[in-house]
């Protein structure tokens, strides 16, 4: 025979707490007796026995143990300092980091902010809350050296880019999407591990808790656009393509089908994309509560050996029955679920502190849409009649209606009495004599948003208010208006309908809401985000993400997370506004070139129109030093299908244009022999177009560029550095690239006259050298004559001989060298002044694409050295007593097969205005 449940007379005359019955234990308090984990068992005694919420634990009446609630922190008690992101489980280790009181008003105190501007700071709250648990270590014996949050944040930048490679096709973005909010989980785990080792690095802590921050609010908003574009998308392609004509009520209302509230709820969202999003944005915010919410509802338990409620209220009712102790005439005198209201009396102290935390862990769950667990909650604290009320909302269903055979009856699915159950709901939540969260509950269920409100403090909490109301009160009408019934549905109060707002209304009372708080975290920046994602307000989400950027405060990581919505959205074709995606993706591209990001500059330019991808990609380049990092970055380029040979032109002609625009002076006589480190840019530069035989041609015409700059200044140690750079084989190799391109072996008269100029600097540069060789060795090299010896000794006679014996000796080797010199001298120097083809610097072919300014600058290079190596060359002849040819010298330059004469009297006319 099954023994019978006790009633509340047999328990008050037992005279002490009841016995455990065996069969009758809740579900929280079975164990298993094997494989048992020693240490899990007694950290999971340590969590259980040290309260979430930091609060007086008074000694119980009588022998009862304390039956205080382990309760889980709601976001109405989220403090705002950003350690407080990660919250440990209690334990003795991690008690001294949780002594801060459990105060709503500090937490908005502490939120407040007195800007009126979108805030980049994000204000920690539930829904940025993340709790880690301690192990066993000691933590003062564990450092970090690297700095865990820029770690992170880099492995980021890394992974969305391997992301947008691997995933970039239109079927793809949904995935792309998801593997980006999986990259933020990643490293938001990453982030609570290593959280746990930084306890006594408090400004570490800080930092990497900031940063966990910044990824659970980045995470929440990928997730919700997965949710909401993935719907978008699917309705787009036809989901919604039916409509429904007025006729149809009438055939519904009379019809099998409109038995079922559960067939019209379907319905309702396969037809109506509005509340299907709706819902959608419900589920979401419930997910992100749940995951935050992790397993901290195992911990919220009573400390008793069976499920009772208000232990200690009966406690006091047994030992009044037996006349052992006065019972408090506010004390209720009977223990069923009306006996407060009915009575209008209170429970135990001891209760009423562990019902409020209760109540509250229950709302959390409900927030959270973990139903079934707040039930279960219910029933291991000794209240199933509570989750019996909680199970009222389910829409009525017989599936026997719809089934393809009779022989199997299935039982009735739902509430067929659902509105008598809402309208009770509604009541309650609209009690003034019960607590906050239990109205909280009730409202949740009912639709009662005034109830509601009240219980919530944050954004998100607010946001899923609204839309939880706005779903229950759409389909609640569509049920009504198609589900027929025998009877008269109770009513629902004029207020159930009174809320019911578009999206665009709801978020801007939450925005003026009265809670400060909640008025601030609307400006956090990915509520900003969140917002205009769910109004579906594209365009609007463009201009505000522009305005953060053009602002110059926006942090990096904002930079690219807008960067990436911007690309999301360019690949589903809502890229409105193109100039405003496209400065939002430079800007990324900024940062990265900032942060010298080498691996993935390349992709993010050539998401960039073509110029911008040339301009961006050589501004990078241009601070790029080392030969192996040039390579690497034009491999990369090249991969990404740049346009490099552009870019390298770009960065080239950049570079040689930093110091002076028009790149050319007017006249320099003077020798400039120093190298600055702007010249050995210029030369650098050049670096970048020789590492492709493709660009060969394009490295020459800069190489020629730069040394006409640095020989108008007559920095010739930097023209032949310039000169040298290029390769040996230049010329080979530009013949050989237009053979192959042509078939034929004759270039083309701007390739031509390329290689012209580069043989003509080449000439130049040579006489330069030339020249100084000679006047050193003419000036330096020549050997001293000894003094005489007149009036000396014989010794000093003999020792002078010999002097003037060795001095000839190399006076003959030195007037040798310098003939040698002289003559190579001389014929370098003709080599310019007589140069081929029309002479030095002068193009042979006729270009259509003239240069017109590369023309001034070798006309005027004429003007400036010819005249100069005329003079040279004469210092030259006449020094070295080579008269006859140094007359000679004199017929060329008045040639007019030359011409010479001409740049000469230039030269002339010049040197006596000076």
């Amino acid at each position: 025979m099954d023994r019978k449940a006790p009633s509340l007379q047999s328990f008050l005359e037992q005279g002490d707490s009841p016995a455990p019955r065996p069969g009758e234990t809740g579900k929280t308090f079975k164990r298993r007796s094997s494989n048992i984990n020693l240490q899990r068992s007694i950290k999971l005694l340590d969590e259980a026995v040290t309260p979430y919420v930091n609060r007086a634990v008074r000694t119980p009446k009588g022998n009862l143990r304390d039956s205080g609630l382990t309760p889980i922190r709601h976001e109405t008690q989220i403090e705002s300092d950003t350690q407080n992101l990660f919250l440990f489980t209690p334990g003795k280790k991690a008690k001294s980091v949780r002594s801060q009181t459990f105060d709503d008003t500090q937490n908005t105190t502490a939120l407040r902010n007195t800007t009126n501007v979108v805030s980049f700071r994000q204000e920690p709250n539930y829904e940025g809350t993340m709790t880690i648990e301690l192990t066993d270590v000691t933590l003062s014996n564990i450092t970090i050296d690297e700095d865990p949050a820029r770690k992170a944040t880099q492995e980021l930048y890394l992974e969305f880019k391997d992301s947008l490679k691997q995933q970039s096709a239109l079927h793809q973005v949904l995935d792309l999407v998801a593997s980006y909010e999986s990259a933020c989980a990643k490293q938001l785990s990453k982030i609570q591990q290593i959280s746990k080792c930084l306890v006594r690095n408090q400004p570490k802590l800080q930092k990497t808790c900031s940063t966990g921050e910044q990824l659970l609010f980045e995470k929440n908003t990928w997730k919700l656009v997965h949710s909401l574009f993935k719907d978008r998308l699917e309705s787009d392609a036809g989901r919604d393509s039916f409509e429904m004509d007025d006729s149809d009520g009438d055939i519904l209302k009379t019809s099998v089908w409109g038995l079922s509230e559960q067939n019209i709820s379907s319905r309702l969202f396969e037809k109506d994309a509005n509340v299907r999003q709706s819902q959608l944005v419900v589920d979401w915010l419930e997910t992100c509560a749940a995951e935050v919410l992790g397993d901290q509802p195992k911990n919220a338990k009573f400390f008793v050996d069976q499920p009772v409620a208000w232990e200690n209220t009966l406690h006091n009712l047994q030992k009044s029955k037996q006349k052992l102790q006065t019972i408090n005439s506010r004390q209720v005198t009977e223990l069923d679920p009306d006996a407060t209201l009915r009575q209008n009396k209170v429970l135990d102290d001891l209760d009423q502190e562990d019902e409020r935390y209760f109540l509250q862990n229950l709302f959390v769950l409900i927030r959270a849409g973990q139903l079934e667990k707040a039930q279960e909650l219910c029933h291991a604290c000794g209240q199933p009649w509570r989750a019996a009320t909680l199970e009222g909302w389910r829409l009525l269903h017989d599936p026997n209606y719809y089934a393809k055979t009779s022989s199997d009856i299935s039982p009735l699915e739902g509430n067929p009495h659902r509105d008598v159950w809402k309208a009770v709901c509604w009541r309650l939540a609209s009690e003034d004599n019960i607590y906050l969260y239990e109205r909280a509950i009730y409202a949740a269920l009912s639709g009662n948003l005034t109830a509601l409100l009240p219980a919530c403090s944050s954004w998100m909490d607010y946001v899923w208010a609204y839309f939880k109301v706005k779903v229950d009160v759409d389909v609640e009408k569509e049920i009504r208006l198609l589900h027929p019934t025998d009877r008269m549905l109770d009513s629902l109060p004029q207020e159930y309908t009174a809320k019911l707002l578009e999206a665009q209304e709801v978020f801007k009372e939450i925005a003026a809401s009265s809670d400060e708080n909640v008025r601030i975290q609307s400006e956090n920046v990915f509520h900003t985000i969140q917002k205009y994602i769910i109004l579906g307000d594209v365009p609007g989400l463009i201009e505000t993400m522009y305005q953060w950027h053009q602002n110059r405060s926006c942090p990096p990581y904002l930079i690219r997370v807008l960067a990436h919505l911007v690309l999301f959205l360019r690949t589903i074709g809502q890229d409105y506004q193109k100039e405003l995606c496209e400065a939002i993706l430079k800007a990324y591209v900024e940062d990265l070139i900032s942060k010298k990001h080498t691996s993935l500059v390349a992709h993010y330019v050539s998401k960039l129109n073509p110029e911008d991808q040339v301009q961006m990609y050589a501004t990078f380049l241009e601070d790029i030093g080392a030969q192996e990092e040039q390579q690497k970055c034009l491999k990369l380029a090249e991969e990404e299908g740049l346009d490099v040979a552009r870019i390298t032109k770009t960065v080239v002609e950049r570079i040689r244009m930093r110091e002076n625009p028009n790149m050319f002076p007017k006249t320099s006589l003077a020798v400039d022999l120093s190298i600055t480190e702007e010249d050995k840019a210029k030369i650098d530069a050049i670096q970048w177009l020789v590492f492709d035989e493709a660009h060969r041609p394009e490295a020459v015409r800069q190489a020629n560029a730069i040394m006409r700059t640095f020989i108008a200044v007559k920095k010739h140690a930097a023209a032949r550095l310039a000169f040298e750079k290029i390769p040996s084989d230049s010329i080979d190799v530009i013949y050989h690239l237009w053979h192959t391109k042509t078939g034929s072996s004759d270039l083309s008269s701007k390739d031509s006259n390329t290689i012209r100029e580069y043989m003509c600097m080449k000439a130049y540069l040579d006489a330069v050298e030339s020249f100084n060789d000679w006047f050193s060795l003419y000036h330096q090299g020549r050997p001293s004559k000894p003094a005489g010896a007149e009036g000396g000794s014989f010794t000093d006679q003999v020792a002078y001989e010999h002097k003037m014996k060795q001095f000839n000796q190399e006076y003959d080797r030195w007037m040798y060298n310098l003939q040698i010199q002289t003559r190579t001298t001389r014929d370098r120097i003709f080599n310019v002044l007589l140069f081929l083809d029309g002479g030095w610097l002068v193009d042979a072919d006729e270009d259509p694409e003239k240069d017109a300014s590369r023309q001034d600058q070798m006309s005027r290079l004429r003007k400036l050295h010819i005249p100069a190596l005329c003079l040279n060359l004469h210092t030259v002849l006449h020094l070295s007593e080579m008269y006859v040819e140094a007359v000679q010298l004199a017929d060329v330059i008045a040639s007019e097969q030359y011409h010479l004469y001409r740049v000469s009297c230039f030269y002339l006319i010049a040197s006596s205005i000076v």
